[in-house]
């Protein structure tokens, strides 16, 4: 085998002849050289890849979590709205109720009244026994209280003004949460020790109002110092607030850097569609530990929440509508990856996506038949699109992904909405290039690629 190079220069400065040739040994020697420098690159660039991979999946669950702390705690309406169902929620309602009902009965000197009407029947000179009677009014007078005081209070916190003082009252306190999560500060809501707590001020201050003006003018005498329920009770809430005080610093970026880490890792590979399959499906997997993980947290938390601090339901309900955002967008993402797993594996060679493909073509060809027997054409125009297939699929593709990317706080019911649109989008483009070859288009080309 002989291989002819130009002419150039030799070691004396003339020329080689234009006939030099590699002996076979040496054409074997530099085949073998080629390949094994495209061996290296190639391993270099899935080295990278892999690399590029392993750090946006580790970066993938905490990018989620920060983006949720940067869009809960630094944007007051997104706060306000996650909170306000708080208000209405029955267990919450039921058990800030019995707090403050209890608050307000232990002010209420039952004792003393007794006293006094015993004092006053012996005065008068009742029989030894009826003032004896009058002593034990008092398990029936602090009954008849506590119904009429929880009746009041109730009616205080089921009502529209209650819900209203709620969403005010947190609207005012944002930046007092955010202090919270800092370890900074008190508010509405705030961090004591070991304790996270939420400051029922306001409402105890409607509350004392309106029962001094039902005639319970020892209500007046309700303290101001107890004006809290405890929400969280942990040893780590230090370790905790660092945490959140980093992620919130980071969770403007973290989530871009995670997109661009996996962007990366795709482009790098010398398999794109293999390493946006296994990509996809890594960030499936990791979204499905994240929801482990917060079912693990949420039994947790449960089980460190007191029932004198807190009654289960109502502590569930408080978790449930704080990390709620949390969860949805961590299913999204699932359903986001399974999808995207699913699109790369059917734009391979698998026998199943061969089919898959076949199938659509086929079916977009009988339609544009069936049209075309109607006397509807594209024309050039339909040919056209039949040509660039390819790349109007990616563009269309590409702008559902933009789509669900600008949409705000997208839900898995949306990204179902976006891929049906895609579909439907691309179904239409199938039939409009069909048409473009009229009642024949079977038999006139093959099946669009």
């Amino acid at each position: 085998m002989t291989a002819h190079h130009a002419p150039g220069p030799d070691a004396s400065g003339g020329s080689t002849p234009a006939d030099r040739t590699l002996t076979a040994e040496q054409h074997a020697e530099y085949e073998r050289l080629r390949r094994a420098a495209g061996v290296r690159h190639r391993r270099l660039r899935g080295a990278g890849a892999s690399v590029l991979l392993v750090l946006a999946l580790v970066l993938a669950p905490l990018a989620v979590v920060a983006a949720w702390v940067q869009d809960t705690v630094s944007d007051t309406d997104r706060y306000v709205q996650t909170v306000a169902p708080l208000a209405s929620d029955p267990a919450v309602q039921e058990a800030v109720t019995d707090r403050l009902t209890a608050r307000v009965v232990a002010n209420l000197d039952v004792e003393a009244i007794t006293d006094s009407l015993g004092q006053a029947l012996a005065d008068a000179g009742a029989p030894p026994r009826v003032v004896e009677g009058a002593q034990a009014l008092t398990g029936p007078l602090r009954s008849a209280a506590t119904t009429v005081v929880h009746r009041t209070v109730s009616g205080v916190i089921t009502s529209d003004a209650f819900q209203q003082v709620w969403e005010g009252s947190n609207r005012r306190a944002h930046a007092a949460v955010l202090a919270m999560l800092t370890g900074e500060g008190q508010g509405a809501l705030g961090a004591t020790g070991d304790t996270v707590q939420l400051n029922l001020g306001p409402v105890v201050d409607q509350v004392r109002e309106r029962l001094v003006d039902a005639g319970f003018e020892r209500a007046a005498a309700i303290p101001d110092t107890d004006r809290t329920i405890t929400l969280f009770r942990t040893e780590k809430l230090d370790r905790a607030q660092d945490a959140m005080l980093l992620l919130n610093v980071v969770g403007t970026w973290l989530p871009v850097l995670t997109v661009l880490l996996a962007a990366l890792a795709v482009l790098t590979a010398v398999r794109h569609r293999l390493m946006l399959l296994i990509t996809a499906l890594g960030t499936a997997a990791t979204m499905g530990l994240l929801l482990v993980a917060l079912a693990v947290v949420r039994r947790v938390y449960l089980d460190s929440v007191p029932g004198s601090a807190l009654p289960p339901d109502a502590a569930a309900a408080i978790f449930d509508t704080f990390l709620g955002f949390l969860r949805d967008s961590t299913r999204t993402l699932l359903v986001v990856g399974l999808l995207t797993a699913i699109a790369a594996y059917l734009y391979g060679p698998g026998r199943i996506a061969r089919g898959v493909r076949r199938t659509a073509d086929r079916g977009a060809t009988a339609v544009g038949r069936a049209l075309g027997r109607t006397g509807l054409s594209t024309g050039t125009t339909g040919r056209r699109v039949a040509e660039h297939r390819g790349w109007i699929t990616g563009v269309v593709i590409g702008a559902g992904a933009l789509t669900l990317v600008l949409w705000n706080h997208p839900t898995v019911g949306a990204v179902v909405l976006v891929l049906a649109l895609v579909l439907v989008v691309l179904a239409a483009v199938a039939v409009y290039a069909a048409l473009a070859f009229g009642p024949g288009a079977g038999e006139e080309r093959g099946a669009p690629a």
